[in-house]
């Protein structure tokens, strides 16, 4: 038998057959069939790079200014802050657009991470409360983070960056559908 046609061996390359790419199509365990992902905001990237450069400059500064009053090794300090104050520049722009949540019928999934890529699936009937928060930052760039909180704290999720009127939405629809998933338990 043809091994492109499927053997039936079971083996990983077989599996997937109905995926979205067709026949043998590997299965992306991060990218669940039929769900229509919706994005975080992207002035979450300038928040983010907001707060890098408001707690890296201070240290520099005092680095630099030791650096000058006792030795210039301490210069190297700086520059090792500095060089993670860039670092941390360019991560943002990378991390925000891999954020992403979808509402579903009985949960709600979560995804975030380039390196380390996580898909959190909340059911509606484990949600103990949500949270909405919003830093100083945040509500200067007009967003919201809505924390989801359940009975296992390995299975507590967050969305970060959303205008406040999508947290409060989002807040009270995932109340909502929370309470009525409990109540049929």
């Amino acid at each position: 038998m043809d091994e492109k046609a499927g053997s039936g061996t079971g083996r990983e390359g077989d599996r997937g057959a109905d995926g979205p790419g067709g026949p043998g199509a590997p299965v992306d365990p991060f990218e669940p069939p039929g769900v229509t992902w919706r994005r975080v905001s992207p002035r979450l990237v300038t928040s983010q790079r907001t707060v890098n450069t408001l707690t890296s400059a201070p240290l520099v500064l005092v680095l630099l200014a030791l650096a000058l009053w006792l030795t210039w090794w301490i210069a190297l300090g700086a520059l090792a802050v500095a060089a993670l104050w860039a670092w941390g520049w360019w991560l943002s722009g990378r991390q925000v657009p891999a954020w992403g949540y979808a509402e579903r019928d009985d949960d709600l999934l979560v995804r975030h991470g380039l390196f380390f890529r996580t898909l959190v699936v909340v059911p509606y009937g484990r949600l103990q409360y949500v949270d909405v928060e919003a830093g100083p930052v945040d509500r200067r760039f007009g967003l919201a983070k809505v924390q989801l909180h359940t009975a296992s704290p390995d299975s507590d999720a967050a969305i970060p960056g959303l205008p406040p009127e999508e947290a409060a939405r989002l807040r009270d629809r995932l109340a909502e559908r929370g309470q009525a998933r409990l109540a049929g338990l």
